[in-house]
């Protein structure tokens, strides 16, 4: 079984008992207030596999099962057999890095919670972005444009949401989970940002 695969079935597996163990919701979610007075910095982890309702869960995990196996399969190229090691991390990682804005943005506020995947899978998506600028992804199997372009709306809305505080979702996550992944890559593979500006120069010009 790939990584990505025993990910995603480790995060059905949480998030379905959660919603049956109150209990394992409470202590598992991050709520930024109980984490920094008790430190609970588990949180921050334990946090990434949760989800709200099965809507919330299939999302995440049908987009990491698409992104998640083709950064799979450039690790395997990169890496070799190191590859199951540099995706675990990556993700893992990227569901830690994200939320703690979040941390420090609510951390007096005994009543925020948030939960998901959100950001390590929008970690692992703009990674693809990276490798991939001008694939297309498509909103709601209808509207298709170049990765990048998604991926440019898709900061520039996360950042403007957050700083409006539009609805319920954890912008924050969605933003800084992406630029993780974008940051994660260069660090691993300096080649990619030169090979990503070029394609995307060739494909304007």
């Amino acid at each position: 079984m790939s990584i990505t695969l025993a990910l995603i079935l480790i995060t059905v597996i949480v998030s379905l008992w959660s919603w049956r163990d109150e209990s394992m919701m409470d202590n598992w979610i991050l709520n930024p207030y109980k984490t920094v007075k008790k430190k609970q910095y588990y949180r921050l982890l334990t946090s990434g596999f949760l989800h709200a309702d099965l809507g919330h869960l299939f999302f995440n995990m049908f987009s990491f099962y698409i992104f998640g196996n083709q950064i799979e399969q450039v690790f395997a190229a990169l890496f070799g057999g190191s590859a199951p090691v540099y995706l675990l991390v990556f993700y893992l990682l990227a569901i830690v890095v994200s939320d703690i804005p979040t941390l420090i943005r609510y951390r007096n506020d005994s009543r925020y919670n948030s939960l998901g995947a959100s950001g390590g899978v929008s970690a692992i998506i703009f990674g693809s972005i990276l490798f991939f600028p001008l694939g297309d992804i498509c909103l709601y199997f209808a509207l298709c444009m170049p990765a990048f372009i998604f991926g440019l709306l898709y900061l520039g809305y996360s950042f403007w949401a957050s700083r409006r505080g539009v609805g319920y979702v954890n912008h924050d996550a969605h933003a800084y989970g992406a630029l993780f992944g974008i940051l994660f890559m260069i660090v691993v593979y300096p080649p990619v940002l030169s090979s990503f500006s070029q394609q995307v120069y060739n494909w304007i010009f």
